[in-house]
């Protein structure tokens, strides 16, 4: 089969062929900057950028304090967790270090704007490294900015801007993956540059873990692609896949060492957000061109359709063409997740806490550096028809027409994509006009929570009147997140075993309240509190109420027990929830791991309490907590945190063994009398061994070349006179 081959058009030759290509880089960049603009203004996040900024701020905050915000505690969601460990933390870190200088705000915003802004760039050098030309490379690059899909949640701008989704983390990974991929292909393909790819490879796995399951898997494929010998490229393969699991090991192995306190999320388990779409719905996307031009005329679809016939069509004589088909594969493979495959996908390591709809950016990578082939094969073609149909055609002009063409295709992206940069641009200026009126008015009150403490704040959530309570177009429990308010009804945003409970919080129920460690309650104006509290202040829109008995601390006394473990914690906590045990303090333990059925609840009646919090002391951004508690019998104090191994007890100065009460509180048993209790939380420990194995990892791929050329040489010098004295016998029998 005559091999296809993507010819560049002509474009003089010299340095002019390399740099026209980056000048089509840099237009697409220039597009971003000016388009996204807005993106770089202090306002308070409609989207999960909420949480991304406060972890900035956090880490920021920590590592000014001297802390690794790997081993610390993160108060302000899901009653807590070690937030940082469950969750892909490493750009919240990277870019709080560059807030220790320009404030984490400023460099969140500013990261935001310049990752998505210059996207372009590592789509280029992507191309490049799978063999594309330059022409190639740079149509990949001028098509990158203008990716739009059904789902919102891919590589494209709504699933970072103010009006998308505010996947931050999945951001900083599209920047790594597309270098990941072309140059763990080129270590496949030619054996150099392991360095570079392991080290790519392990950052985008630190990154964002969905992306690192696209990062590494195709590891798995590409040596039956790459061509002969199998057995030289299935080594290559393994030394990246080794050496890649390795460099990444500070992160990997924290995360299956404390699965098992890693809440499943359960209400949207069963859902084509966490199982994928299938395949019938996303090759239909695919096919339709709703997962590249959804809204618009298929424009990059065609391109990439064109490009995945030429790299077939040329199967047997490009390897380049063959490892993209091969990466589309398996990434569409994963989109189409456990909605096609079911319990096939527990094979893949860490299945219960992927959400396969995700994995439908690795399709739109694939197509998009397919297109760039497709559109550079086009105008190739395009440039030499009329210099070989039209008589005194002038060589100069092919270009010039070929670009006019290309903006006149390119046209439906660029329209849709500009107004909606300008929609984005409107709204984050609308919001900011309301953050300075009645995003002051609720900054009175939450000066007040932060003055007096001892409790957390509910300010409804998304599935109640809470989704209604805004400022401006922000909902009032998004923006006390955007101030660091410890709050409840933020729901699904941590791993925290107390995620699931906290879903299904009922506000009219007081005793949830104690549960939960609420004592603020800020609601609209004149609307009446679902439980007692008093009214401590008035604020334009916004009231705030307190709850008297309110705080992080109580005591009480253990009356049963129920099963529940990191799959089921949240749906077992429903009848709790709706006991009122708590009100009366009463508690049950959990035995936890256990997925057993429960019988019913043992019903307390009214009677005195156990026991009483006489003084409480909370500073959970440091991970600590502390009371004094007077008891009439032998009871438990409990610290309304989400419960994590991590946490230490002592009670009267003796450590104690602590304990999980339902629905997966931290508690502690305390005897009769008066006791002095102090809640600790005590991060993961072996972060310093990890780190160093995985710079250890790094450091052998980086001398290991120079080591095998030391000891190539070595053998070469040795072998050298054994050569001249053969070479020498050898002449002298001829002689």
């Amino acid at each position: 089969m005559t091999r296809l081959a993507v010819r560049p058009p002509a474009d003089g030759g010299g340095r002019t062929a390399v740099w026209w290509p980056w000048s089509i880089v840099a237009a697409a960049v220039g597009w971003n900057l000016v388009n996204l603009r807005a993106l770089t203004l202090n306002v308070a996040y409609f989207n999960d950028s909420t949480m991304h900024e406060q972890m900035v701020r956090f880490a920021t905050a920590q590592l000014r304090a001297g802390h690794l915000p790997l081993t610390s505690w993160f108060p302000f969601l899901g009653e807590g967790s070690p937030q940082f460990l469950h969750y892909q933390s490493l750009p919240a870190i990277l870019t709080g270090l560059a807030g220790l200088a320009a404030g984490p705000g400023v460099a969140f915003r500013w990261s935001l704007y310049l990752l998505l802004s210059l996207w372009p760039v590592s789509v280029y050098l992507a191309a490049r490294a799978f063999g594309a030309g330059r022409p190639a490379a740079a149509a990949s690059a001028a098509m990158a900015p203008f990716l739009m899909s059904a789902t919102g949640v891919g590589y494209e701008q709504g699933a970072y801007v103010w009006m998308g989704y505010g996947v931050w983390t999945q951001l900083w990974a599209s920047w790594t993956l597309p270098l990941a991929w072309g140059w763990s292909w080129r270590a496949i393909r030619d054996g150099r540059g392991y360095l570079r790819a392991i080290g790519l490879t392990a950052l985008t796995v630190a990154l964002h873990f969905e992306t690192g399951y696209l990062a590494l898997s195709v590891l798995l494929v590409w040596p039956l692609v790459a061509g002969r010998p199998l057995v030289t490229r299935l080594r290559r393969a393994a030394v990246l896949l080794g050496g890649s699991l390795l460099a990444s090991a500070w992160v990997i192995v924290p995360l299956l060492a404390q699965r098992p306190w890693a809440a499943v999320n359960e209400p949207l388990r069963g859902s084509g957000l966490v199982n994928g779409y299938g395949a019938r719905q996303v090759m239909h996307w695919l096919l339709s061109g709703q997962l590249l031009d959804s809204g618009r005329l298929p424009v990059v679809t065609v391109f990439a359709a064109l490009g995945l016939a030429l790299a077939w069509l040329a199967w047997s004589s490009s390897p380049d063409g063959r490892a993209l088909l091969a990466a589309l594969a398996v990434c569409l493979l994963f989109a189409f997740g456990r909605t096609t495959f079911g319990s096939l996908v527990d094979v893949v390591p860490g299945s219960a806490d992927l959400f396969f709809r995700r994995f439908m950016m690795g399709v739109q990578l694939a197509a998009l550096l397919l297109a760039g082939r497709g559109a550079a094969w086009l105008a190739a073609r395009c440039m030499r028809l009329p210099e070989a149909r039209v008589p005194r055609w002038r060589t100069g002009l092919s270009p010039a027409v070929v670009l006019v063409a290309a903006v006149a295709v390119l046209a439906p992206a660029w329209l849709q994509l500009g107004a909606y940069d300008r929609q984005d641009a409107a709204a984050i200026a609308a919001q900011r006009r309301a953050d300075s009126t009645e995003g002051a008015e609720l900054d009175r009150l939450i000066a007040v929570i932060e003055r007096d403490g001892g409790g957390r704040t509910y300010a409804g959530m998304p599935s109640n009147w809470g989704q209604d309570f805004i400022v401006g177009s922000v909902p009032v429990f998004k923006y006390l997140e955007s101030r660091d308010v410890d709050e409840v009804g933020y729901t699904l945003r941590t791993a925290s075993l107390m995620t699931g409970p906290e879903y299904y919080f009922d506000d009219r129920d007081p005793s949830g309240y104690r549960l939960f460690g609420i004592r603020y309650l800020i609601l609209p104006a004149r609307g009446r509190p679902p439980v007692p509290a008093r009214l401590t202040m008035r604020s334009g829109p916004y009231w705030l109420w307190t709850i008297n008995g309110g705080g992080y601390v109580q005591a009480g006394q253990i009356v049963g027990e129920i099963s529940a473990n990191r799959t089921n914690v949240g749906a077992r906590s429903v009848p709790l929830l709706h006991s009122g045990l708590a009100a009366d303090d009463a508690y049950l333990g959990v035995r936890y791991g256990s997925g057993g059925g429960d019988g019913p609840l043992p019903t307390v009646r009214s009677q005195s309490s156990a026991g009483t919090v006489i003084a409480e002391s909370a500073d959970l951004d440091d991970g600590e907590a502390s009371a004094t508690v007077r008891m009439r019998q032998p009871g438990v104090a409990v610290l309304s945190a989400s419960y994590d191994p991590g946490w230490t007890a002592t009670v009267n100065g003796r450590q104690q063994p602590i304990r999980m009460v339902a629905p997966a509180l931290v508690a502690v048993d305390v005897p009769a009398g008066t006791d002095h209790v102090v809640f600790r939380y005590h991060g993961y420990g072996d972060y310093p061994a990890l780190l160093s194995l995985s710079g250890l990892t790094l450091a052998m791929v980086a001398v290991a070349p120079t080591c095998a050329g030391y000891a190539r040489r070595r053998r070469d010098a040795k072998e050298a006179p054994r050569a001249a004295e053969g070479r020498r016998d050898h002449q002298t029998a001829r002689d």
